[in-house]
């Protein structure tokens, strides 16, 4: 979905006049089937790989969320050799979508510094900060979580990476998204009036 609306921003942003043509309803409604069904094919890829693996031993894992990582962990067949299959796939797509974003961005910047209008400027990365905002907080979390050295023995720390990882980005994503908005704004300056008011008495 990141990926698709970082294409969204670059067209409207660096084509604004085939903006209407490009993302008409049937790519829209082409883009949602797309990130559906990837979302069902990764889902069933997992799922499938998962029931593959043997498991003994122990069957505590040390998260909220049944994570592939730690899966692998309990796992004692070499049925978790199509489970390593399925993330080695699934992050060579992540890195390509992440590649993407990182191309449309160097794309929007460059155009939108060549904007004579200091007011131009300004819509363009309004229209695109939030989401850039929303991609960094999901991508940095996430390799926080994923790329970080494993842990021999659970601890508080591992839970709440997770944590960072899973919760934080959704739920301040519609804050983010929001922040354009009028009234929230509004109600954004009330609070911080109030606020100031607060810490001067």
């Amino acid at each position: 979905m990141l990926t698709v609306m970082s294409y969204d921003r670059y067209v409207a942003i660096c084509l604004p006049l085939y903006y209407d043509i490009i993302m008409d309803v049937s790519k829209c409604v082409h883009s949602v089937l797309g990130m559906w069904i990837s979302g069902i094919i990764s889902g069933v890829m997992q799922t499938a790989a998962t029931f593959s693996m043997h498991f003994c031993g122990s069957h505590v894992i040390h998260q909220f969320f049944c994570d592939i990582s730690q899966h692998l962990k309990l796992s004692c067949s070499n049925g978790h050799i199509s489970n390593i299959g399925v993330s080695a796939f699934l992050s060579f797509m992540s890195f390509l979508c992440i590649a993407f974003i990182g191309l449309s961005y160097t794309q929007i910047f460059s155009t939108v510094l060549r904007m004579p209008s200091a007011e131009g400027r300004a819509k363009a990365f309004s229209t695109c900060l939030p989401h850039l905002a929303v991609v960094i907080l999901f991508i940095s979390t996430c390799a926080f979580e994923f790329l970080r050295p494993p842990f021999d023995s659970p601890s508080a720390l591992d839970i709440l990476l997770t944590i960072m990882y899973t919760v934080v980005p959704p739920t301040l994503n519609p804050m983010i998204y929001s922040l354009r908005n009028k009234a929230i704004k509004a109600v954004l300056r009330k609070v911080f009036q109030r606020i100031n008011a607060d810490l001067s008495c």
